[in-house]
């Protein structure tokens, strides 16, 4: 195979694997009615004045699957962190022993689910979009390169084999996402 259609193939998977790990990272963020310590991903903590991840100034572990435990590296952050929780509208209420904070993470309402399962689908059709768009990229780069119409249009079979390749991945992830929102 040419080189040149090898670089476009190459580059329009890298852009469908670049969508398929940015899904995978918003999925983590919806939460599934488990505790996680990335539903605090998120949290920006001011620290001495500058805005640190929550992860760089505190331990965090989750006990058991109601409970996120936050243990600050310095006691003087504990206001902090939980002002920043609290600012992140996560819909947290976190509280302070002295020593840590605790989230207790509520149980999700039906309503809720639905709610996340909504969000859920929203982001695996961003993913698609993405993918698609990588899809459209790539067959304008092999408009461009200077080959037969034979190569052009087996190339562009290539293409369309990986977009497919990559939706099926889309809708399997988020298959099994709902299937975990939803799961009482």
């Amino acid at each position: 195979m040419n080189e040149e259609i090898e670089f476009v193939l190459d580059s329009t998977k890298e852009s469908m694997v670049g969508a398929m790990s940015h899904l995978e990272k918003a999925f983590v963020k919806i939460r599934a009615g488990k505790a996680s310590p990335a539903m605090l991903s998120t949290v920006m903590v001011d620290y001495y004045g500058s805005q640190t991840p929550l992860s760089q100034v505190a331990n965090i572990n989750t006990p058991d699957a109601r409970t996120i435990s936050v243990q600050p590296w310095e006691k003087a952050m504990i206001q902090e962190i939980e002002t920043a929780i609290m600012n992140a509208n996560l819909g947290f209420n976190p509280m302070n022993n002295g020593e840590s904070v605790i989230i207790n993470v509520p149980p999700l309402t039906e309503e809720r689910r639905r709610d996340l399962v909504k969000q859920a689908k929203a982001e695996a059709e961003d993913a698609k979009v993405s993918i698609r768009n990588a899809r459209q990229d790539a067959n304008k780069e092999l408009k461009k390169l200077d080959i037969s119409e034979d190569l052009r249009s087996n190339a562009e079979v290539d293409v369309q084999e990986l977009t497919n390749e990559f939706v099926k991945k889309v809708d399997a992830v988020l298959e099994v996402k709902e299937a975990e929102i939803m799961k009482v």
